[in-house]
């Protein structure tokens, strides 16, 4: 298949004197490089990268116990327009404070009105 690209100039000089010091053509040499590259390159859909990280965390110790940990990680995205803002600040309350309650204060006093 032929194709057109476009090469910046000082690229096109130095793969005119690569072709020339080895005595094959722009076209080989542009050729052999997309094959280089795609010889070197992952698929798209390798997800070998998702089984090279799982359990990455398992000998931490600075963080304690790890779905411990997870739950208050995703108990801090709690804001107090949360359906489950009670429920959450109840199990943590440490993570929420008196500007919390008042956000909470405001977002029912407007869901009561009509």
């Amino acid at each position: 298949m032929r194709t057109l690209i476009d090469l910046p100039e000082d690229d096109m000089k130095w793969l005119d004197r690569k072709a020339a010091e080895q005595g094959r053509s722009r076209a080989a040499l542009v050729r052999e490089a997309v094959s280089n590259y795609r010889a070197g390159s992952k698929p798209v859909e390798d997800m070998s990268w998702l089984d090279d990280a799982f359990g990455i965390w398992k000998h931490r110790t600075d963080i304690g116990d790890a779905v411990e940990w997870q739950r208050r990680e995703r108990a801090s995205w709690t804001r107090p327009w949360d359906h489950d803002y009670e429920d959450v600040k109840a199990e943590f309350p440490d993570l929420f404070d008196e500007e919390d309650d008042r956000q909470r204060a405001i977002y029912l006093a407007k869901q009561k009105k009509p």
